[in-house]
């Protein structure tokens, strides 16, 4: 039997023809990832005796619909399916195999499997931790090629670590650039989705704002679930300034051991909250952390209050003390910010919103990096959608931070009373209470 597919389209073909270790294809709704998958996972079973290839969806279902059936059909004559092995099976000893990830944890399983290809099909479904514990399992001593291939959509709980590595390209020192290659595909560069349906293109141009720059045009600074589509950074990210010291300052924290995220904050006279100084540091004890924090704020910089999260103020098995109370000796006060979630949430929507001078309610200078990642990556909550999906948890502390800030209201700086420079109209006592200088006829009244 002879495996029969259609012609690839281009960015089709560029992805089948990409050689680097680790391939993204995708970042629009429409582009044919899940054929390009199928169809590349195929040709190399056949290329190649014996290779090893694993395909991944979050769920079986997924799998079973966008793969096995239609692989079923295609392979026809050509490679066997076991549903208890979950696997293609070829003549010359290739292997097919389908797994899925439900929780995180479920990636476990494949720890010390061997596998020369992974294709992991909708990569921003999966965690980090999933993606990073996959790796090591791409190798094996024989001439096939090691590689793994991600097709991808905007948003998902893996959005961010996708991102970083395919679109803003922002390696670690232990990544090499050469090593990752994304080919950028759209519906329309999908010439059978155009001709067999084009009401879906018109369907992705009615989504609503947000939805559509995400599935329609694969933008990535804007996705579905993205809990604040109102931040923009060309918005609320400003370049660094001296501020007024007439402006009350104000510090806030998360604290955990995992993380320290702090922010320093000021507020004008409207009541705008300018976001200046970022903190954020893990693995610190209380008094490393207080400790930083002090050597932060310059001395001439008067703090009017350190607000922190109330679990702070729990009291400790060990100790009986509260960490406000370590922090308090470690020469940091603390007071004790508001933490209803959804409330909070709110209310720094409220602040992000434009106010009627044209400008946000908070301003954010462009060195608080993790902030501005973080103010773009936090997604709803899949059960109560009113709230911040607190995983990955590592994209909630410095929000969470914000969160408490907005919520407590702090005041702003008040504009000093500009005394009259006329002292004649000053009104003095008797002008005030008398209506003006006694006069004889009040003296005499009466006689």
């Amino acid at each position: 039997m002879t495996l029969t597919i259609s012609k690839p389209s281009p960015k089709q073909m560029e992805f089948f023809q990409a050689r680097a270790r680790f391939v993204a294809y995708g970042g629009a709704r429409g582009g044919g990832k899940s054929w390009a998958v199928r169809t590349k996972s195929m040709l190399m079973a056949l290329k190649y005796a014996g290779i090893r290839i694993l395909i991944l969806r979050r769920t079986f279902p997924e799998l079973r619909e966008n793969h096995i059936l239609p692989m079923k059909k295609d392979l026809h004559g050509i490679a066997c399916y076991r549903e208890t092995d979950k696997a293609f099976t070829f003549p010359k000893g290739s292997r097919i195999v389908f797994g899925y990830c439900a929780s995180e944890h479920d990636v476990d399983q494949y720890q010390g499997q061997e596998y020369d290809v992974i294709f992991i099909d909708e990569a921003t479904h999966f965690t980090e931790y999933q993606f990073s514990t996959l790796t090591p399992c791409i190798r094996g001593v024989n001439d096939f090629p090691k590689r793994m291939y991600l097709t991808c959509n905007p948003g998902g709980v893996g959005h961010m670590w996708v991102k970083r590595l395919f679109v803003d390209r922002a390696f670690r020192p232990t990544e090499r650039p050469e090593n990752y290659v994304f080919i950028q595909a759209k519906s329309t560069d999908n010439p059978y989705l155009v001709r067999s349906d084009p009401g879906y293109l018109e369907y992705l141009d009615n989504l609503p704002d947000g939805l559509r720059e995400a599935w329609r045009d694969g933008r990535w600074d804007i996705f579905a679930g993205q809990y604040f589509p109102e931040f923009r950074r060309e918005t609320h990210v400003i370049p660094p300034r001296t501020l007024p010291d007439a402006w009350p300052r104000y510090r806030v924290i998360d604290y955990g051991l995992d993380m320290l995220a702090c922010y320093w904050a000021a507020i004008d006279y409207d009541g705008r909250i300018w976001v200046y100084r970022e903190l954020c540091s893990p693995d610190l004890i209380v008094s490393q952390a207080a400790g930083a924090m002090r050597e932060r704020t310059p001395a001439a910089e008067t703090i009017r209050y350190t607000l922190a999260p109330p679990d702070l103020w729990s009291t400790q098995k060990v100790s009986g003390r509260t960490m406000a109370e370590e922090f308090i000796r470690c020469g940091v006060s603390l007071v004790k910010a508001p933490n209803q979630r959804v409330h909070g949430w709110l209310s720094l929507k409220e602040y992000l919103k434009l106010w009627p001078d044209g400008r946000p309610g908070m301003l954010i200078f462009e060195d608080c990096k993790r902030l501005i990642r973080d103010m773009a990556a936090v997604q709803h909550d899949e059960k109560n959608p009113s709230d911040v999906a607190k995983e990955p948890h590592e994209y909630t502390h410095s929000v969470d931070s914000i969160r408490y800030l907005c919520a407590f209201r702090a005041m702003g700086a008040e504009p000093e009373e500009q005394e009259r420079e006329d002292d004649d109209e000053r009104l003095d006592y008797d002008d005030a209470m008398l209506g003006g200088a006694l006069s004889e006829e009040y003296l005499t009244y009466g006689g």
